[in-house]
C-alpha cells in the first residue's frame, strides 16, 4: 500500500481559495506602499549563515533553535532566511545602493523560515511583507512609518480590531546597563527560572522579558524596568513620538515589556496586536536599527522598518469578515455541445481575450451533453456561459447565459465581439 506524501509539519499549502483572497489583500497593501513612494526589492531565500549570526545575535532563539541551516555541495554553510531586514541590507550594500542616495525606501514580500512549534498563526514556513526606510534619523520618520501601517489597516478595514503598542529600548549602552541589573535581579529568583531562562540569564537576560512562564510574568512586576535606564536623548525622542501620535489622535499604549526578539533594534519599537489572533497576537512589528548597516559592512546609515505577518493577517480577515470569494469566479466559460466546435470555441476565446484582457475567460475543452449544460451552469463558478450548439450556430447565433441574473439570451454571433456592454456583470 502506497502511503501518500504530506506537506512537512509547519508548512502548508495555499489553495486557490486562499491565494485569490491573499492577492486582493496584497494588492491593497502594495497600492498603499506605492502611494508612500516605497519600491519593491527582491533577494534570495538562502543566505550565508554567518550573515544572520552576525546581525541577529548569537544569543537569540532564532540563531540557537530556529534556523534552517545546511551545507551546500561546496561545504558552505547556508540558511533559509528567518527574516527579511538583514537580507535587504546585504543586497543594498552589495549593490552600492546606499552610495547612490542615502535615503532609500523599499518593500519586499515572501516566505521566511523558522523551526518553531507550529500553532495557530505561527508556522515554520511563514509569509512576511516587510518595509524598510534607510537614511533618516529624525523621530518624524518613526511617526510616518506608524502612519503608514495605520493607513494599511484602514484600507483593509481592520483598524478597529488592532491595538498599537510602542516602547523605547534606548541605545545599546542603555540596554547593557539595564541588562546587568536585570541579571542581578533574576539571580535572586533563579529557582523560578526554567533551564532555558537560566541559559538566557548568563547570555542575554533581556530575552527573559519575552517569557510566557507564569512565574516570570509575576516576577516582572517587581523587576527593573528598561525605561528607567534610558538616556536623556532616548527619552526626548520617545516623548516627541508620543506627542506626535497624540496630536494625530492615534490610540496607542506604552508597553514597557516590549523589547522585540532581535538584538539589532534601538530606540523606537512597536507592534500592532489583536486579541482575536490568540496567543500569537502580533500582526505587525518593527522599530529602529540605526547601527546595523554599518555593523554589516556598509556606511553609517540610520534605519527603521516593520514586517507584517501575512498568515496572521489572513486569519484575522477571515475571522472578522465574510471574505469575498468572487475572485475565484471565471468571467466567461465557453462550452460546446458538439466536439466539432472545439477549435471554434478556442478561437472565440482568443478573440475575446484581446477585447477584454482583464477578464478570466476559459474554454471548457470537454463536450457538454445538450441536456447537461443547465446542470453544469449550477456547478461551475462562472458569471457568463457562451454555449456553442449547431441549433443556433446554423442560424449564425450563440447562446449567452448570465448566471448572475439567470437570464438566457440567443444573439447574433458577431454581436459578442461588437457590444462592449455584453458582459456588464463582469
Amino acid at each position: 500500500m502506497n502511503i501518500p506524501y504530506r506537506s512537512i509539519r509547519g508548512m502548508h499549502d495555499l489553495l486557490p481559495v486562499d491565494t485569490c483572497i491573499l492577492s486582493q489583500i496584497e494588492e491593497k497593501i502594495k497600492n498603499t506602499l506605492n502611494n508612500y513612494a516605497y519600491f519593491e526589492i527582491r533577494f534570495p531565500i538562502v543566505e550565508e549563515t554567518g550573515l544572520f549570526e552576525k546581525a541577529i545575535g548569537n544569543n537569540t532563539d532564532i540563531i540557537h533553535k530556529e534556523m534552517y541551516n545546511f551545507y551546500d555541495k561546496k561545504k558552505k554553510k547556508i540558511s533559509l532566511r528567518p527574516e527579511g531586514t538583514v537580507s535587504c541590507i546585504r543586497a543594498c550594500i552589495q549593490n552600492n545602493i546606499f552610495y547612490n542616495s542615502p535615503v532609500q525606501k523599499f518593500w519586499y514580500h515572501g516566505p521566511m523560515f523558522r523551526y518553531e512549534r507550529p500553532q495557530k498563526g505561527r508556522f515554520r514556513q511563514f509569509h512576511q511583507l516587510g518595509v524598510e526606510c534607510f537614511g533618516l534619523k529624525s523621530t518624524i520618520i518613526d511617526y510616518e512609518i506608524i502612519l503608514l501601517t495605520l493607513k494599511i489597516w484602514e484600507q483593509l478595514k481592520i483598524l478597529p480590531y488592532l491595538k498599537l503598542e510602542i516602547n523605547s529600548i534606548g541605545s545599546i549602552q542603555d540596554r547593557k546597563n539595564f541588562s546587568l541589573d536585570l541579571q542581578i535581579f533574576f539571580k535572586k529568583h533563579i529557582s523560578q527560572l526554567s533551564s532555558h531562562e537560566k541559559y538566557l540569564l548568563s547570555n542575554n537576560p533581556i530575552r527573559i522579558l519575552d517569557s510566557k512562564n507564569s512565574n516570570i510574568i509575576q516576577l516582572l512586576k517587581s523587576a527593573p524596568i528598561l525605561n528607567s535606564y534610558l538616556s536623556l536623548s532616548a527619552n526626548i525622542r520617545f516623548n516627541k513620538l508620543c506627542r506626535l501620535l497624540n496630536q494625530a489622535n492615534i490610540n496607542y499604549v506604552v508597553n514597557k515589556q516590549l523589547v522585540r526578539g532581535l538584538d539589532y533594534y534601538n530606540d523606537t519599537v512597536f507592534e500592532w496586536t489583536s486579541d482575536i489572533l490568540g496567543a500569537q497576537k502580533a500582526l505587525c512589528a518593527g522599530g529602529r536599527y540605526d547601527s546595523l548597516i554599518k555593523y554589516l559592512g556598509g556606511k553609517n546609515n540610520p534605519a527603521i522598518g516593520f514586517a507584517i505577518g501575512m498568515d496572521r493577517l489572513y486569519i484575522l480577515k477571515k475571522t472578522v469578515y465574510q471574505l469575498d470569494h468572487r475572485a475565484l469566479f471565471i468571467d466567461i466559460n465557453i462550452l460546446f455541445l458538439e466536439s466539432v466546435y472545439a477549435v471554434l470555441a478556442i478561437n472565440i476565446s482568443e478573440k475575446l481575450r484581446l477585447l477584454w484582457p482583464h477578464l478570466k475567460i476559459n474554454t471548457y475543452l470537454k463536450t457538454i451533453k445538450k441536456n447537461n449544460y443547465t446542470k453544469f451552469s449550477k456547478q461551475v463558478k462562472s458569471k457568463f456561459l457562451l454555449i456553442l450548439s449547431s441549433d443556433t450556430l446554423n442560424l449564425n447565433k450563440i447562446i449567452v447565459q448570465d448566471l448572475i441574473s439567470q437570464k438566457k439570451t440567443i444573439i447574433s454571433f458577431n454581436r459578442i465581439f461588437q457590444n462592449p456592454c455584453m458582459f456588464k456583470n463582469q
